[in-house]
């Protein structure tokens, strides 16, 4: 006989992790991924940032009603703190101006952020050459966020309310049983009531799988390098530095520099690795920013950041099948908003209100419809 459970979800990753750990509070959950293991394609490639000033404003507002649980975790949740003091610089070229102070009109509302002359800039990134940056914003209230233990909290949770984690189980055939779904999967066959699609940039192909009409989600390649600092200089203290018009990202990680060329290259969803030419791309980018010379690549991958038409999230109900669930299109922006976004997402699979804490923080839940406009059929 089938497995029968309340709520299936598709996709381990932080997405996956997150509803299905919000939902076995009050459902029999199983969360199917089709690999090994979870959040190999994007979660555990992930470079993640706390920050309340990136992303467009339905993200901005998930980022906030996020904080107060990287803050204060559920006890057991994680062994250490979930976030670690970083804060971000935003470098503009004399002909980024314009950018520089559209950001700040955009977002000073909402974040402590504060404008920066070119001394001050490389005070706190003393890698920015002399004569790169005009200005540049600063927010020092972005923060590193632990991924691993975030996620791995969340699939703590999920088993430690009753849920199933079932990896090598992709789903390869959805259909609509009665009201609820039959799902064939690599690991037998799953009937549940409603089904989360978190599949990340597999999710529109999912939703075909359940005759389901897809979002238009397009995954897109990010290209990130790991290498050496400048001899004597310890990076650590540094703060991460993101061109304002997102051309470039330079982080601190373990001692080491962690770059990348910002690269958002549409590709079929896949195991995706690093391109030569993102790679040179890369290193040409952080030369002409940076006081580095790169000779060698210490750490090399790639990973899918999935976006639809507007670049906000897709979560809620199907409008061609109620049972189906969104939960995709979280772009480079679903780490930091998991939090809430998982609670958002576990309401409306419930049938249940939007959390009042998330709509208090500006979100309007139609932003995020799966059929709301311009969104592709």
């Amino acid at each position: 006989m089938p497995s029968a459970y309340d709520v299936a979800v598709i996709g381990a990753g932080i997405a996956g992790a997150s509803v299905a750990a919000e939902l076995a509070a009050s459902a029999r959950v199983a969360l199917l991924e089709m690999e090994d293991r979870p959040g190999r394609h994007t979660t555990g490639r992930s470079a993640a940032l706390f920050s309340k000033t990136y992303g467009p404003a339905p993200i901005r507002a998930l980022s906030r009603a996020s904080e107060a649980f990287f803050d204060a975790p559920p006890e057991g949740f994680a062994g250490a703190p979930l976030l670690s003091p970083r804060g971000v610089i935003y470098p503009a070229r004399g002909d980024q101006l314009p950018a520089l102070e559209a950001m700040l009109e955009a977002l000073s509302d909402r974040a402590r952020l504060r404008r920066l002359d070119a001394a001050e800039a490389r005070a706190l990134c003393p890698l920015l050459r002399a004569d790169y940056a005009a200005a540049a914003v600063l927010d020092d209230e972005a923060r590193d966020i632990d991924v691993a233990a975030l996620h791995e909290g969340f699939l703590r949770r999920l088993r430690a309310l009753g849920g199933d984690l079932i990896c090598k189980a992709e789903a390869t055939s959805l259909t609509r049983d009665g009201a609820g779904w039959r799902i064939e999967t690599g690991a037998g066959e799953i009937r549940a009531e409603v089904v989360v699609n978190a599949a990340g940039a597999w999710a529109d192909l999912v939703a075909e799988a359940a005759g389901v009409a897809p979002v238009g989600l397009v995954p897109k390649r990010r290209t990130a390098l790991i290498v050496a600092a400048p001899d004597g200089i310890d990076p650590s203290p540094m703060r991460m530095a993101v061109d304002v018009e997102e051309g470039f990202y330079l982080k601190p990680e373990a001692g080491k520099l962690l770059i990348s060329p910002a690269d958002e290259t549409p590709v079929s969803p896949s195991d995706v690795q690093p391109e030569e030419l993102d790679m040179a791309v890369c290193i040409d980018r952080i030369e002409r920013a940076f006081d580095l010379s790169i000779r060698r690549i210490e750490h090399k991958w790639a990973g899918l950041r999935s976006f639809v038409a507007d670049k906000a999230p897709v979560a809620g109900p199907a409008p061609d099948a109620p049972s189906f669930v969104w939960l995709a299109g979280q772009g480079g922006y679903g780490i930091q908003t998991a939090p809430a976004l998982g609670r958002l997402a576990a309401a409306l699979a419930l049938g249940r209100p939007v959390p009042q804490d998330i709509l208090d923080q500006g979100l309007d839940p139609a932003d995020l419809a799966p059929g709301r406009p311009g969104l592709a059929a």
